[in-house]
């Protein structure tokens, strides 16, 4: 008797993910040759990558590939591109379709004198894959791939549809990847026509987590980044009585905009790591080239990380109050610029792909996961405010953006296994 063909559909998925550690790396070295990095971060953007993947899945046997380009002239072809790959079979639409999302775009490597090999050219020692975005996020798009592979070489159909979606423009505000995406769903729905994302959807998003896979991410804090412009009068620098110091008046803004509003959205909330919301000057532009000028112009940035129950827009107003005072104390003018607002209702515990998602963990893994809110921004936050319920789940090292960035291959092979159960669930 053949053992092939007496083992379930389950099983054959599962045994083709477990022989399929030779594929993981190879895809993961393929992928990190083609630096997809954002035109904002000096790059050419995602274009090499995404003719790569759809060139692969077409070989393994998918089709019904779709291609959504976004305009974007500063980016290789012109164009930021959204790639989705429907898997074969599934039942009907109307059980709600699952989507697997993971995006195209990495980082800048940083400094490479910090790196113990080319970020470019991925690195197989210990069971750990080294490169600039093997983790963030080709761990999780590797993942999806190979349990896409598995369902089709075995012939098995999952559950439920289900659609793979390579974003663009994920590490640099999703204007050309999700966010575009919603934006021609609104655009297509008012013109009668069948948007990508329907009501009923869920998706899981392999973009967080922790090294054991017992988080799974359901919240996400409200996020506001601001650019702040303060205008002084510039002067020598032995006579500063005959100028308006901006650096004086600006570095005084950005410590009681981080005391102030920390003191007005106090609440705590043990759902996140940390619990509270944090408001924290980042970025400094260079003010004046010379040391003895007073500067009259300074300009600085706050990543703002809010808890939830406080909207983005009574933030803003505290801030514009603070600012007032700043500018009567220091004879100078204040402007800020909002570069990034993003707010999100979470996805509740019991959704039907967070208990769905617990199964699958608990299955491959023998893993009780646990639901937490993060102070860090996924495509999950666009997904939940336009009612698509998602969850965000890895497992992972948590090495992204750093230097020498790593993936475990196992965790690769362990996140395929999960997908494919999640794929197999049939329960809501």
């Amino acid at each position: 008797m053949n053992t092939e063909t007496t083992r379930s559909g389950k099983e054959r998925v599962l045994a083709f993910i477990a022989q399929s550690a030779a594929l993981a790396v190879e895809l993961e070295r393929e992928l990190t040759r083609l630096p997809a990095v954002s035109p904002d971060s000096g790059g050419e953007g995602e274009l090499d990558k995404c003719l790569f993947l759809e060139a692969f899945l077409q070989k393994e046997g998918l089709s019904g590939l779709e291609r959504i380009d976004i305009p974007d002239p500063r980016a290789k072809g012109g164009v930021r591109p959204n790639l989705v790959a429907p898997l074969p079979g599934g039942g009907a639409a109307a059980d709600g379709r699952l989507w697997i999302i993971s995006h195209l775009d990495v980082v800048p490597p940083g400094d490479e004198k910090r790196w113990q090999s080319d970020p470019w050219e991925a690195r197989l020692e210990g069971g750990k894959i080294y490169g600039r975005g093997v983790e963030d996020n080709q761990q999780g798009l590797v993942s999806s791939l190979i349990a896409a592979l598995a369902f089709v070489k075995c012939a098995v159909q999952p559950a439920r549809p289900v659609r793979l979606l390579f974003a663009a423009d994920e590490e640099c505000g999703n204007h050309f990847g999700i966010d575009a995406l919603l934006e021609r769903d609104a655009a297509q729905a008012a013109r009668g026509e069948e948007p990508l994302f329907r009501a009923g959807d869920m998706a899981l998003i392999p973009d967080g987590g922790d090294a054991r896979g017992e988080t799974i991410e359901i919240a996400e804090k409200n996020l506001l980044w601001v650019k702040f412009i303060t205008r002084g009068v510039q002067a020598h620098g032995s006579r500063p009585d005959e100028g308006v110091n901006a650096f004086l008046a600006g570095s005084a803004l950005a410590l009681a905009l981080r005391d102030g509003l920390s003191a007005a959205f106090d609440g705590r909330d043990a759902l996140f790591t940390p619990d509270y919301s944090t408001f924290e000057p980042t970025k400094k532009e260079a003010n004046v080239p010379n040391v003895n000028t007073i500067p009259g112009e300074d300009i600085f940035y706050m990543d703002m990380r809010i808890l939830p129950r406080y909207p983005a827009a009574d933030v803003l107003v505290r801030a514009a109050d603070i600012i007032a005072k700043i500018e009567a104390e220091y004879r100078v003018s204040i402007r800020l610029e909002v570069l990034q607002r993003v707010q999100s209702r979470p996805t509740a515990a019991c959704a039907p792909v967070v208990k769905m998602l617990e199964r699958a963990i608990f299955e491959a893994l023998g893993v009780r996961p646990r639901p937490v809110g993060i102070g860090g921004g996924t495509v999950g936050a666009f997904l939940r405010n336009n009612g698509i319920d998602a969850a965000v789940w890895s497992k992972l090292d948590d090495t992204a953006h750093q230097p020498n960035e790593y993936a475990l291959v196992d965790n690769i092979l362990d996140g395929a296994r999960v997908m494919a159960l999640l794929a197999l669930d049939n329960a809501d």
